[in-house]
């Protein structure tokens, strides 16, 4: 039987569904028009599982959950969609995190989606990949970025930082909202570098050639120098 629940707060409609197949539960996480999450977790028996399924349908409804139809999940045609906010994060939406620990197949789904459109629009994704990334360079957030973070007295790596970053809007609008919002939320000790090439392999998968643009906005740590307002005392 499966169990679906939608989040009546969220603009998005947040929905959450969990089947059991056996010993396995399924569960999906999305929004709508994403492409959903699935998580697979297997257990030693099926009263496992069911105690597994509880726990996690009482936590959902303490978050507001509530009983009601997952909206169905159509697939854009890539080829004639324009690039828009919405749409590169419908296309982040698309990654495969079943294959974490595989970043390739984990971002297949993007490149292949993204190769089918205009080279324009390839690049527009560049664009608004870099604006996020820039967003979330702040002192604020690389406090918050785990064992080696700014301040931290430890080393700190600002190409971890950016590969950090990338976790952030590797997990999608309403993360990247909540982490930019509140710098505490910062993931730690986690990357997802495999976001920056995504642009790059889509276009040489659709042309053969190499990449040829550049974002306008520097995505690098320390780039948004607002914020990094002490920066330089630190430095000197």
């Amino acid at each position: 039987m499966r169990l679906e629940l939608i989040l009546p707060s969220d603009p998005s409609t947040a929905y959450w569904t969990i089947e059991l197949i056996g010993t396995t539960t399924v569960a999906m996480q999305g929004h709508g028009g994403a492409r959903p999450r699935a998580t697979r977790k297997h257990f030693d028996t099926v009263e496992d599982a069911q105690r597994a399924i509880d726990k996690q349908v009482a936590s959902k409804r303490r978050k507001g959950y509530v009983d009601g139809e997952a909206p169905a999940h159509e697939e854009p045609e890539w080829s004639v969609t324009s690039m828009s906010e919405s749409v590169f994060w419908q296309l982040i939406g698309r990654l495969e995190w079943e294959h974490t620990g595989d970043d390739e197949a984990v971002v297949e789904p993007v490149v292949s989606a993204l190769a089918t459109m205009s080279d324009a629009d390839i690049f527009r994704f560049e664009d608004f990949l870099a604006e996020k990334l820039h967003t979330l360079d702040t002192e604020a957030h690389a406090r918050e970025a785990g064992e080696n973070s700014w301040g931290s007295g430890d080393y700190f790596s600002a190409d971890f930082f950016l590969y950090t970053r990338c976790c952030v809007v590797a997990n999608g609008r309403t993360h990247f909202e909540r982490v930019l919002a509140t710098p505490a939320r910062m993931p730690e000790d986690m990357e997802f570098e495999a976001l920056l090439n995504v642009a790059s392999a889509a276009y040489e998968r659709k042309t053969g050639e190499d990449f040829p643009h550049s974002a306008a906005v520097d995505y690098e740590t320390f780039a948004n120098e607002a914020g990094w307002p002490n920066l330089e005392n630190e430095a000197g």
